[in-house]
This record gives C-alpha cells, sequence and structure tokens, in this order.
C-alpha cells in the first residue's frame, strides 16, 4: 500500500479550482458576479470608513456618542409566577364509590 503512490484525501488542486469556477460562472452569469463583487468591495470600504471614524473619535472632541439600546426595566415583582395546582388522576373505581 506504502509503495509508489500515496493517497492525497481532501487535497484541492488547480484542476478542481477550475471546475467550481466554470460552474459558478454558468450559474450566475458574468454581469451577476460583477455586480456581487462591486458591492463586496462598497462593503469593505464601508466597514473601513466605520473603523476609521470609531477610531478618531473621543469624547472630549464634541461629536454626539452612538446611539446604545437601553435593557428592559426589571418590574417591581421579579418572582416567577406560582404553578396551577395539580389534581391527582382518580382510579377508575373512585367514581363507583360515590
Amino acid at each position: 500500500m506504502g509503495q509508489g503512490k500515496s493517497i492525497r484525501m481532501g487535497g484541492i488542486g488547480i484542476w478542481q479550482i477550475l471546475i467550481v469556477a466554470l460552474v459558478v460562472l454558468v450559474l450566475f452569469g458574468r454581469g451577476r458576479i460583477s455586480e456581487m463583487m462591486g458591492d463586496f468591495g462598497k462593503g469593505i470600504s464601508s466597514f473601513k470608513k466605520g473603523m476609521s471614524e470609531e477610531d478618531g473619535s473621543s469624547p472630549s472632541s464634541g461629536t454626539k456618542p452612538a446611539a446604545q439600546i437601553e435593557a428592559p426595566r426589571a418590574q417591581a415583582d421579579t418572582s416567577p409566577p406560582e404553578p396551577a395546582p395539580v389534581r391527582a388522576a382518580s382510579d377508575p373505581g373512585d367514581n363507583a364509590k360515590t
């Protein structure tokens, strides 16, 4: 088994990458792929812009701090509701005695 030939499992070669790229191109088309890449580039630039704005702002700079979501306020009675009383199952013979 170990003589001369090695079995490679999980390796991705250039042919597998080319086949996947060809299938993606056929499924989505050239226009759709370029549109998605443009959206991806806009997202990255927006992310970088947001990160640079966050790093550049400080509380003393006079800018308004980002809005924050407030946690829900606790109610006065925080104890859990009491469970409903559980009735014991009656035997069919109990009805005959009454």
